[in-house]
This record gives structure tokens, sequence and C-alpha cells, in this order.
């Protein structure tokens, strides 16, 4: 067992160090300045209760982007440094957020303990690579984001931060092989636990959806699939699931490599990124008449926690999809069985789970934009599905919204749609029908959005203050 002593590194504040909604998101280039991801590690672990850090589990992993590697091993030696006694590292650093949440909220120990808490090292649907963008953030003890107040303490101590402890001397730890590695600090025994990347995410998986339905479907002739990563984490669970679990065929699966870069594409789902996935899908201008496209496209975001459902020819917007997952959960996906406990989604998203909600008869909440506002309704019992129009979806299976779920939700409603349809001469339930039915009973919503990207910070607060300001005379505005 190798011995490890703390040292204390002076430092001082960095400007803007601000976690938004998802953590901090900056530019590689920004991160890599010194000191500048250990006083944020710090910033938070001062952030914590002792509870939460001394003696506790930690999860620290995320979506394989460029500078991923590097700052495992610095929160690995700062972990150590802090009194931290153990830390769960997904093979190779890769875990999605959805199974960091997961994990969370499921992994048990060999000695009953669970985690803490967690740093997913990710700017989601944002570009990698070394002139690109690099994120981490901390979710809390129930596995969603952390609020607030947590985030806010986080900022404040960032601007008052003067020293950090870490373990400089902490061997280099190998996250490419499963197993233990032990060390002896002065205040004890301190682990790095390496583990499978699928296997509890799979686990949980397993225990919502009826895996052998959607497997009867994607073994049918007249079903084809196809699921592009767009090089992100999803690629270390699609293989495993989608293949090794459902029988799909593997050259079903698209850019499902994981990769720092993400291939040099920009790993967001939707019909201006993922282009593989949508000429394939027939949705392309330069569509090819002479191939048929599959019947069921899906895509997944850099740390697959968003989601694009397609059909043949046909695009399932995120404001239907997850009224249309709401609508058909309680007959289509087991977990569910007993009933939903209500409804939710965010503010810019279509009014028509709205209308799923009042013709259910199910409690259905309006909330601002940001996951943590739909955990607090399933912290209270009061939330089972919700989404939002950014093309995210999720359920209180975990605190965090779920690409592969989502998927998985979709197969699930066309499996049961599909249960006397697969045999035969009868027609197949295709995306298309489920949505113009859903249409025909709930009525259809139009809406539009608009991304502005790499945008100046200080001019959009400049912009937003400037609508704040208008608010008080609105009638004069409306003119």
């Amino acid at each position: 067992m190798v011995s490890f002593k703390v040292s204390v590194v002076a430092t001082s504040p960095i400007d803007g160090q601000k976690p938004g909604t998802s953590g901090l998101r900056k530019k590689v280039k920004v991160y890599k300045q010194p000191n500048y991801l250990e006083n944020f590690v710090q910033a938070t672990f001062d952030a914590l209760t002792p509870k939460k850090v001394k003696g506790a589990i930690l999860v620290v992993s995320g979506d394989d982007r460029y500078y991923s590697e590097q700052a495992i091993q610095i929160i690995v030696k700062m972990a150590a440094a802090n009194g931290v006694r153990r830390v769960w590292v997904g093979q190779n650093g890769l875990l999605s957020t959805p199974a960091v949440s997961a994990i969370i909220r499921e992994r048990v120990g060999a000695d009953g303990s669970r985690a803490t808490g967690a740093f997913i090292l990710t700017a989601s649907h944002n570009p990698g690579g070394p002139t690109e963008d690099f994120g981490i953030k901390y979710n809390m003890e129930n596995g969603g984001q952390a609020p607030e107040s947590v985030t806010d303490m986080i900022y404040e101590n960032t601007k008052t931060i003067k020293k950090y402890p870490i373990a400089e001397d902490l061997p280099r730890v190998d996250i490419s092989a499963i197993g233990i590695t032990s060390f002896e600090g002065l205040e004890g025994k301190f682990d790095v636990e390496v583990f499978d990347s699928a296997d509890d995410y799979v686990k949980l998986m397993k225990s919502i959806f009826d895996f052998e339905s959607i497997k009867k479907l994607l073994s049918s002739p007249k079903f084809t699939f196809c699921f592009d990563a767009l090089h992100g984490v999803a690629g270390a669970y699609a293989h495993r699931i989608f293949v090794e679990e459902l029988g799909a065929q593997e050259s079903s699966l698209l850019n499902c490599v994981p990769k720092e870069d993400f291939g040099g594409g920009h790993p967001d789902p939707n019909l201006t990124y993922a282009k593989e996935l949508v000429t394939r899908m027939g949705l392309s201008k330069t569509d090819d008449a002479g191939v048929e496209p599959p019947e069921f496209g899906a895509a997944a975001d850099g740390d697959a926690d968003r989601n694009m459902i397609l059909g043949k020819r046909f695009f399932v917007t995120p404001s239907d999809s997850v009224a249309i997952i709401a609508a058909n959960a309680v007959a289509a996906i087991p977990y569910f069985s007993s009933g939903l406990k209500g409804v939710a989604r965010s503010m810019p998203t279509s009014a028509a789970l709205d209308v799923v909600a009042k013709t259910l008869g199910l409690k259905f909440f309006e909330v601002p934009t940001g996951w943590k506002f739909f955990c607090n309704l399933m912290d209270a019992g009061m939330c089972s599905v919700c989404g939002e129009e950014s093309f995210g979806t999720g359920s209180d299976h975990i605190r965090e919204k779920d690409g592969i779920w989502a998927v998985l939700a979709w197969l699930s409603i066309l499996a049961h749609k599909n249960k006397e349809s697969l045999e035969g001469d009868a027609k197949l339930v295709t995306v298309e029908d489920i949505v113009r039915q859903h249409w025909a009973t709930y009525g259809r919503h139009y809406y539009t959005r608009y991304d502005y990207e790499n945008v100046d910070a200080t001019a959009a607060k400049e912009l937003m203050g400037l609508l704040v300001k208008l608010q008080s005379s609105l009638p004069d505005v409306n003119k």
C-alpha cells in the first residue's frame, strides 16, 4: 500500500467561476490555467457539509471529453487530501450524466456504503477538443444537480479562496483497469475503485422496461433501428444495451466510439448537428430516394442526457415526445404500471404535455429552465415524467434527464402498439402513426426554438436586464 502526504498550496481567487444551472463550463485553455480547476474543486468541497466529504464516497467521471483524464487525476488527489474515504470512477473515466445519478442513488459498495455525491466532468452538448469546451458540476446525494444554495456558496468560496490541500505525491491511478487501488494517508486509508461503466445503469434500465418485448420488436423483419451516439459517452452503453441485451444489429449503431473531441463534431442531438443520422432517416435535403430509411432513429448528446427521436422521414419535436411518453407510459412501461404521480415541463416547452395532463387527470407543473426544478418535484413524490424543449426527457428513476431512457421509452411504446402487428401481413404502427394519432386525440402544438451560440456573456446579460426592465411597462411594449 502506497503512502501519501498532504501539502497545502497557496492560491488566490480567479474571476468568473460562477457555476450555471449545469456547472462551470469554460474553454479547455481556461481550465488549464494554474489553479483554475483546483480552486473550483476546493470551493466545492468547502461548500459541502463535513459528513459529505470526510470519510465519504464520491463519484468522479464524465463524458471523456478532452482534459477529462487529467482532471480526474487532480480531483482524486484533492479528494484524498480533503479526507474522502473512497472515489468511484467509471472504467476509462466514462460515465454518462444519467448513469452518475443512477450510481449515486442505486450503487451499494461491498461494505454497504453509498456515494454522497459526484463530480461530473462534462460540458454536455458543447463541442470538445483542445480548443473547445470543458465543464465540471457537482451532484448531490439524491443524484441531482447541486441546488442554488450550494452553487451560490461555491461561487462565494471562489472569490475568497487562499489555499487548497492536495496529495501531490499520490501516484497516477490507472482508470482503464477495473479494480481497487488503496493508499494510506495521515487520516487513514484512501481507495480509488474503478468499475464497469455500464453494469449499474443497464440493471436499472432492465428494472424499468420490458426488455423482452423490445427485443421482439427489434428482431422483427418489419422493424429497423438506428442509434447515433455522436461519439459521446452514450457509446459506452449503446452496444451493451441495444446489441447485447436487445439484439439489434451492430450496423444499427452510428458513431458509438467515445472520442475526446467527439470526432470533430458537435455532440448536440438535433437536426442541424446529427447530420449522419438525419440523412440515414431520410430527412436530409440530399435524401437518396433509392435507400429506404429505418423505421426508428435516435441520437444522444455528449454526456447522454439529451435525446432526439426520429421516425422514417419524420421528426418528433421534444415537446411532443414528452407528451407522447406521458400519454402512453402506464400502458407501455412496467415501471409506470401503477400510474403517474404527475408530469412537468419547463416554461419554454410547448403546452402539449398540459393537454395530456388535463385529459388524463394528472398533476401538472410548469417549472423554470433547469433540471433541478424537476428534481424538487420528484423528491416530493409529485412528478413521474418530465421534459423540456431543449431535447431533454426523463423520469423519477433518477434525478437527471436521460437520453437512453427516452429511446427505450419510445421503443417500449412502439413494441406495445405493435403487439399484434409483428406477425403476418399486419401493417406496422410507425413513429409517424403514433404522433399523428396523438395529435388527433390531444391537438397539435406549434412552436419555434432559436439557438444562439458563442454569444458574448456580457452582452447577453445586458439584453436580459433590458427585458426585465421592459416587463414593468408591457402594455407600452406591446404597442
